[in-house]
């Protein structure tokens, strides 16, 4: 048995798609599926109600889409992950989604092994960006948009800004440069406050395109 199990809330309007998702994720020995949820609305009162590590969101439905629900739980500021799991494969559905607060995305033909796998690594603190939409989020930032900002962080930030861009997590950051999990917590805290940034995605984003990744 996993030692940490990754509680999972489905949030799709087909019930068929919410069904077939539940019957592969329940063979899994470290991912529980503790809710479903059929729109965006009551996909975002059911994650404020079981508190999930991770939030399976389509993107188009009914009433409130999924973008929409992304925005509502950023205000609330909500700690589950959310990895869109969608059929639309345009960059003008998944960026705005990214935006939004996403930590990923996959498409809903995706083989099962690697649906468990984008879960784990969402859960872990990953950013899954396909090469194209991480272009594409790039090119549609402002080319000026927080450049001036990067002289402000110490040196120490840097180091963990470039462990972002590689993907790595909290956790990962800690025990590469040999800190408390805290102790990164904060530093991820001020390098967002410093840059103006939302999320690990947008910093992970300005270290690649400021020259800051490792």
């Amino acid at each position: 048995m996993a030692d940490k199990i990754i509680r999972v809330l489905l949030v799709d309007d087909h019930q068929v798609v919410r069904r077939g998702l539940r019957t592969f994720l329940e063979i899994q020995e470290d991912i529980e599926v503790v809710g479903e949820a059929s729109d965006g609305a009551e996909g975002v009162a059911r994650t404020e109600e079981l508190r999930p590590d991770v939030v399976l969101m389509d993107i188009k439905m009914p009433g409130t889409d999924g973008i929409e629900a992304l925005r509502r739980l950023r205000r609330l500021d909500n700690p589950a992950k959310i990895l869109i799991v969608t059929s639309f494969t345009e960059q003008r559905t998944v960026v705005p989604a990214l935006r939004a607060g996403a930590s990923g995305y996959v498409y809903k033909d995706v083989d099962p092994d690697a649906l468990a796998g984008a879960i784990r690594s969402v859960h872990a603190g990953h950013v899954l960006l396909q090469p194209e939409v991480a272009g594409a989020l790039l090119a549609q930032d402002d080319a000026g948009s927080g450049t001036g900002r990067g002289s402000t962080l110490t040196e120490r930030e840097r180091e963990v800004l470039g462990l972002i861009a590689d993907g790595r997590s909290n956790r990962e950051i800690a025990r590469a440069l040999v800190l408390s999990e805290k102790t990164v917590k904060t530093h991820v805290s001020n390098i967002l406050m410093k840059l103006d940034l939302a999320d690990r995605t947008q910093a992970a984003l300005w270290a690649v395109r400021n020259g800051a990744a490792g």
